[in-house]
């Protein structure tokens, strides 16, 4: 009998040795899992830096870079500070109430996302914590997307402080609380309305470029842009092949930030203990997204080059296609992604030239890349998701995706985007912090902002080109 219970001791600690064994690893491929996403995020900025600088003329590439720089440098500290505690601290609303699945409210937000106090174990190296910051830094990216979306339509005439402002108030704040109304499980517009935004057409993009639309409109059209009978006039980059290279990076860039939607299991945090899932608990795997991903891709770029057979609006319209079916990639079948995807970019180039036509001057089709067809592709879900549940839970006792909670969630994005994007730029407008002078902006921001020369070899030729509107 001894040696009988001596074998099955043995045997049980073997077990709980495999046990603990599988545990670790599971718990070092998460946090693996999110690491990963970050520097794959990065690649979007470096995207976005490319795409800008070949965006603009010659007399102001750097001065592009320069500010697409900064704006992810000043994501981090602030989406820091405080940025982290809005995710966590507002989903049921302003108040800061706690919601049902006890992971809000401001005394929720206050333990885990303050960078000082009790909540700094949370934020900051404790070996006991392997999820946090991994978290954070996938989430900050996200913030300094956001950022790097308005900063594209903007180009060429806007003060470098006031634009640090605007990202801020953008990456920080504005969809930080679109985020947490709708890309929680306790967000009033998701337990409310059965508002399902999966891969963030919505509550990043169409935020976003709202928020770009609100500065445009106080910032004004580059010298040059519109005759005075208002027709436009196309104002082309100094390196479209630098252009459409960064559009591609983006689109490397967009596998770690929807990587980063999914919810790995088996830990304390997660929705299952043996299945992936979305930010809702509803579920999802990466080979979903892989099917979709590609469709999309493909799809928003044969849509835009039947219409357009321009690369720019190409690529372009391959960001269209992913964040046009992006709400509902945990649903949708490849063949239904590919029509969305195709339809986003058909209609891409028509919506950006309505835009232009009414005088706005998004120098990289900014507005209605990410805002319009953020918000088509929020639209599209409640009639192809409709029925699906759009949070984890039993049959009738949860929400479910349907078209009139998608349009709710819709206008509240676009209201979280043009609005602080309009009244923040219309403030710093009136304080004389928005755009450059018309001076420096004729001969060039490089020329007055930046200690030094894209391109050397070519600096005796560009003054007395720099003013030309075409250029």
């Amino acid at each position: 009998m001894e040696e009988q219970i001596a074998e099955l001791a043995a045997k049980l600690a073997e077990l709980e040795a495999a046990t603990a064994g599988a545990a670790i690893t599971n718990t070092m491929f998460a946090e693996t899992f999110y690491y990963l996403t970050i520097p794959l995020m990065i690649i979007i900025h470096a995207g976005f830096l490319a795409y800008e600088m070949g965006a603009s003329r010659l007399k102001n590439v750097l001065s592009s870079g320069v500010k697409n720089i900064l704006a992810f440098a000043f994501m981090i500290p602030t989406f820091y500070f405080f940025g982290w505690w809005i995710y966590w601290g507002l989903p049921t609303g302003i108040t800061g109430a706690a919601g049902p699945a006890g992971i809000s409210g401001a005394e929720y937000a206050s333990s885990i996302a303050w960078g000082w106090g009790d909540a700094a174990q949370y934020m900051g190296p404790n070996i006991a914590d392997q999820a946090s910051g991994v978290f954070f830094g996938a989430f900050a990216l996200f913030a300094a997307t956001t950022a790097s979306i308005m900063s594209g339509a903007v180009i060429e005439r806007i003060q470098t402080i006031g634009f640090i402002i605007l990202a801020i108030v953008l990456g920080s704040f504005a969809w930080v609380v679109a985020a947490a109304w709708g890309w929680h499980a306790d967000g009033w517009l998701v337990t409310k309305f059965g508002v399902h935004d999966f891969g963030a057409a919505g509550l990043v993009h169409a935020v976003a470029g709202f928020f770009a639309l609100g500065v445009l409109i106080n910032l004004g059209p580059r010298i040059g842009k519109f005759n005075p009978d208002g027709s436009a006039n196309h104002i082309a980059g100094h390196n479209m092949p630098l252009t459409v290279t960064g559009l591609m990076l983006i689109i490397v860039g967009f596998w770690g930030f929807l990587m980063a939607c999914v919810i790995v299991p088996g830990e304390a945090w997660s929705w299952f203990p043996d299945k992936p899932s979305t930010i809702y608990g509803t579920p999802i795997t990466l080979s979903a997204l892989s099917f979709n991903i590609l469709m999309a891709i493909a799809g928003g770029i044969i849509g835009s080059w039947l219409f357009t057979r321009d690369p720019f609006w190409m690529m372009s319209g391959a960001l269209a296609g992913i964040i046009s079916t992006a709400s509902g990639l945990d649903i949708y079948f490849p063949a239904l992604a590919f029509i969305i995807a195709f339809s986003a970019g058909i209609i891409l180039k028509p919506c950006a030239d309505w835009l232009e036509k009414r005088g706005i001057d998004d120098a990289v089709g900014a507005v209605t890349v990410h805002g319009t067809i953020g918000l088509y592709g929020v639209v599209m879900l409640g009639i192809w998701g409709a029925g699906y549940p759009a949070l984890q839970g039993a049959a009738g006792e949860v929400p479910t995706i349907n078209l009139m909670g998608q349009i709710i969630g819709a206008v509240v994005f676009f209201l979280l985007g043009f609005v602080p994007g309009y009244v923040v730029s219309f403030l710093l407008k009136k304080l004389g912090m928005l755009r450059i002078p018309e001076g420096a902006e004729l001969a060039g921001m490089d020329v007055v902002k930046v200690p030094a020369e894209g391109y050397p070899e070519w600096a005796a030729a560009a003054p007395s080109s720099s003013a030309h509107p075409a250029e």
